[in-house]
Formats: C-alpha cells, sequence, structure tokens
C-alpha cells in the first residue's frame, strides 16, 4: 500500500476525529483492521447494518473506534454530522452522544473496537438499532 503524504484527518470540538483513508488501493476487511491496530485498539465486532439503518442517541464508556470496510454511514453529534466510507477511521472519546443514520440504500459494514477491546454503551434514548434490538429482531 502506497500512503499518500498528508494523512487527511478533522477533529470536531468534541474530541471526534475523522481519520479519511490515506491509501490509494480500496479498503479491504484486513486493512481496515490494521489501521485500526495501528491506533491501539481492539475490535470487539465486524458489523453489517441493513440499508436505511438508524441507531438512537447513545455514547460509549471509553474511548470508541469504528473502522468503515464498506458503505457510507453518518453518525450525528450535537456539534454536526460526520459521515465515513469504506477505509475511514473515526475516534469518538468516551460519553460524546451521538445517532447513526445511514441516508441510503446500501449496507455498512464497519468494525466497532474500544482500547480495551470491550463494548461498554449508555442509551440516550430506546436502544433502538443496538446490537441487541438487531439480534431480537433477527429472532422474530
Amino acid at each position: 500500500m502506497s500512503r499518500k503524504s498528508d494523512v487527511s484527518n478533522q477533529m470536531l470540538p468534541n474530541g471526534v476525529t475523522i481519520y479519511k483513508w490515506p491509501h490509494q488501493v480500496d479498503a479491504t476487511p484486513q486493512s481496515v483492521a490494521e489501521e485500526m491496530e495501528r491506533f491501539g485498539f481492539k475490535s470487539y465486532d465486524l458489523q453489517t447494518v441493513p440499508p436505511w439503518f438508524e441507531r438512537s442517541k447513545h455514547s460509549h464508556d471509553e474511548e470508541e473506534i469504528r473502522g468503515a470496510v464498506s458503505g457510507v454511514i453518518t453518525f450525528h453529534f450535537d456539534e454536526g454530522p460526520v459521515t465515513i466510507e469504506a477505509g475511514d477511521i473515526l475516534i469518538i472519546p468516551a460519553g460524546v452522544a451521538h445517532e447513526v443514520l445511514s441516508h441510503n440504500g446500501r449496507k455498512f459494514s464497519a468494525y466497532k473496537g474500544s482500547r480495551s477491546g470491550e463494548r461498554h454503551v449508555t442509551e440516550h434514548a430506546d436502544g433502538s438499532g443496538s446490537v441487541e434490538d438487531l439480534a431480537r429482531r433477527a429472532e422474530s
């Protein structure tokens, strides 16, 4: 993989940081996982969400990383929306509330992780779209 000399990143006032895919090749599950590890995070899930996905407002009890593998999705923070696509890395500080929406008819896949490799979530709404909610829907 060749790396562009200037990795494009943006930090929001709330400390959320997005790193745009710096390579001139398409992202793969393996290459995204390697990028996440480079930032010092451990993955706890590779999740694929359906088209028109909505995740209600929540926060994570420790810093979270999201490594997009395919598709496009938007995280909505109080400070504004952040859209990520395949290869992008999003780092969300602990306690920063957000909603997640895919504004299109395509699936979105991403690794999720934290520094500990564990998932701890605080719900700020009804929990719709959570891992637990999606599992309940699949069982129905």
